[in-house]
């Protein structure tokens, strides 16, 4: 079936889109176990971009498991499909010109590879929320850790699952260590001059 299927040429390109909006495309792909900060960080620096005047769109995990991927497991089957998927969506919100920002555990380098390959490596920069387990579970605000110390959950990244900490991320930034407007202010000084057109 798949020879079956060609790519459809259109009269508008990535390119074009980006001129009128006036921005590169970029997918900010925010990794990290639960209760890292991803999320937070993620709506914090799409409110300041949106504020700026940039395009943006965030995926956050736990929206886009309830719609796009709700028929998805929680094993490694599920989890690397999740990824994969939100991989192709983020790549047509590129070619619409977006920039996209996503919160995903994403533990498996391989996936995060991944969505780097479909993406392409320019469009793509990776964010390390490192933050202790000890601390995320203290943090804990949804329960899941306290669930999968219990049994209730399984397979739970940093639990019984495990976690693979990105090789080379385009930054780290360690939220048991910095406040919100730190972390921000770092987040600023690495995305805007990848978003900006000269």
């Amino acid at each position: 079936m798949q020879n079956n299927l060609h790519t459809q040429l259109t009269k508008v390109t990535k390119n074009d889109r980006e001129k009128l909006l006036n921005q590169n495309a970029q997918l900010i792909w925010f990794t990290g176990l639960s209760g890292s900060g991803k999320s937070t960080l993620a709506i914090v620096l799409e409110k300041k971009l949106f504020d700026k005047g940039f395009k943006t769109y965030l995926l956050d995990g736990d929206n886009v498991r309830q719609g796009l991927n709700k028929d998805l497991s929680f094993d490694d089957t599920g989890r690397i499909e999740n990824i994969r998927r939100i991989g192709e969506v983020a790549n047509l919100m590129l070619e619409a010109g977006t920039i996209v920002l996503s919160a995903f555990i994403s533990p498996f380098a391989s996936d995060r590879e991944l969505v780097k390959q479909t993406v392409g490596e320019a469009a793509f920069m990776e964010i390390f929320v490192d933050c202790p387990l000890e601390e995320c579970e203290q943090r804990d605000v949804k329960g899941l850790y306290q669930k999968a110390r219990e049994g209730a959950i399984k397979n739970f990244t940093g639990i019984d699952s495990p976690y693979e900490k990105p090789s080379h991320p385009d930054l780290i930034i360690k939220t048991d260590e910095l406040s919100l407007e730190e972390s921000l202010d770092l987040l600023l000084k690495q995305v805007l001059p990848r978003i900006s057109k000269k």
